[in-house]
Order: C-alpha cells, then structure tokens, then sequence
C-alpha cells in the first residue's frame, strides 16, 4: 500500500489555491508531497490546520 496525496491536490485546486500558498508551511515538504513521498506528521497537521479539513481529506491509501 501507497499514500496518494491527490486529494490534497484536488481541495487545492477547488479552494482556487496554489502550491505555494502552502510554502510557508515548509517548501521541501511541500515538494515531497508531491512525489507522494513521506512526510513528518506534524506537516500534515499543519496543512490540515490550514486547509481546515481531515487527514482523510488530503490523503488516501492505494495499491503498489
């Protein structure tokens, strides 16, 4: 099993946000997700502090 941050990038796109809007949270982080790479926990609390939403609502499991 994978983690896919697609969803992340979809809340992204339907609140009209950028990438780099999250900078500011940390731009090597940021940059991870994107190669759906692993990242602290504690950057995925603050995207959803900002984003005011879930983990499952920036995140999904997927198969290999």
């Amino acid at each position: 099993m994978k983690i896919s941050y697609k969803r992340l990038w979809k809340l992204l796109i339907d609140s009209e946000m950028l990438k780099k809007d999250l900078a500011d949270i940390s731009t090597t982080s940021i940059a991870k997700l994107g190669k759906n790479e692993n990242v602290n926990t504690d950057i995925l609390l603050k995207i959803c502090n900002a984003l005011e939403c879930d983990l499952q609502d920036i995140m999904e499991l997927t198969e290999d």
